[in-house]
C-alpha cells in the first residue's frame, strides 16, 4: 500500500468505484474513465497536439513534447502523479491529473490539472474529471490541494469553486505563455485538514 507521501488510485467518494468505469454525460454521451499508463504515451501526444493554439498557451508544461510526456509517465510510475483519462470512441476527450509537490516542505500539497478537448467543453466533462481527481486526492493523505489557472479560464474556476476551492492569490504577470506574453496567475486551494489554532491564537 502506498504511504501518505505518494498518491493512490483508491477512490474516496464512498461509492467503492474503481477504474476503468463507464460514465454518461448529461447530454447522453458515453465515455470511459481509466487511469493513465505508460502505454498511453502516443495517445496523449496526439491529444495534446490536436488542441487549438490558444489552449496550448495555458498548459503548465508543454505536453506536445515527447520528453515532457515521458517525465509525466515517470511520475505516474513513481506514484508522484495520478491521471484519469476520459475516452470516447477510442480517442481521448480529456484528462485530470493530481501532481504531488516534490519539495520536502510542500510534499503534502497536490496540484490538480484538467484539460478537455474543445468538442467536449460545456458538456459537463471538465467538471466530472475535476470531481474524480478531487476524490482521489482526498484518499491520498494530502493536506491541501491546489489548482492554478489564468483568470481567463472562468469555466475551470467555476468547477473548482463548486467543490469548495477558494482563491488563495492572484499574482500579476507571474507566468509567460508560449508566445512570450506575461499573464496573471490565479491560485485556488482546498484544505483537507484545516489547521488548528495554536494555543492562544483564538484569543487574538
Amino acid at each position: 500500500m502506498a504511504n501518505q507521501s505518494k498518491l493512490t488510485s483508491a477512490p474516496a467518494n464512498g461509492e467503492g468505484e474503481s477504474y476503468p468505469k463507464q460514465i454518461k454525460l448529461p447530454d447522453g454521451q458515453d465515455l470511459t474513465l481509466r487511469l493513465m499508463e505508460a502505454a498511453d504515451r502516443d495517445q496523449v501526444l496526439r491529444f495534446a497536439r490536436s488542441l487549438p493554439p490558444d489552449d496550448l498557451l495555458f498548459l503548465r508544461t508543454d505536453i506536445t513534447e515527447p520528453a515532457i510526456v515521458d517525465q509525466w509517465i515517470t511520475a505516474l510510475q513513481t506514484g508522484n502523479t495520478i491521471t484519469v483519462l476520459a475516452e470516447a470512441g477510442g480517442e481521448l476527450a480529456g484528462y485530470a491529473s493530481l501532481h504531488l509537490e516534490q519539495a520536502r516542505w510542500t510534499r503534502r500539497v497536490g496540484e490538480i490539472r484538467v484539460q478537455v478537448t474543445p468538442v467536449f467543453r460545456g458538456r459537463g466533462l471538465g467538471r466530472r474529471l475535476t470531481t474524480e481527481i478531487f476524490h482521489l486526492g482526498q484518499a491520498s493523505g494530502l493536506k491541501k490541494m491546489a489548482a492554478m489557472m489564468t483568470p481567463d479560464q472562468t469555466g475551470a474556476r467555476a468547477a473548482f469553486e463548486k467543490l469548495g476551492f477558494q482563491v488563495e492569490a492572484l499574482l500579476q504577470d507571474w507566468v509567460v505563455d508560449r508566445s512570450g506574453r506575461p499573464r496573471d496567475l490565479l491560485i485556488m486551494s482546498y484544505d483537507l485538514e484545516p489547521s488548528q489554532p495554536k494555543k492562544g491564537e483564538d484569543l487574538l
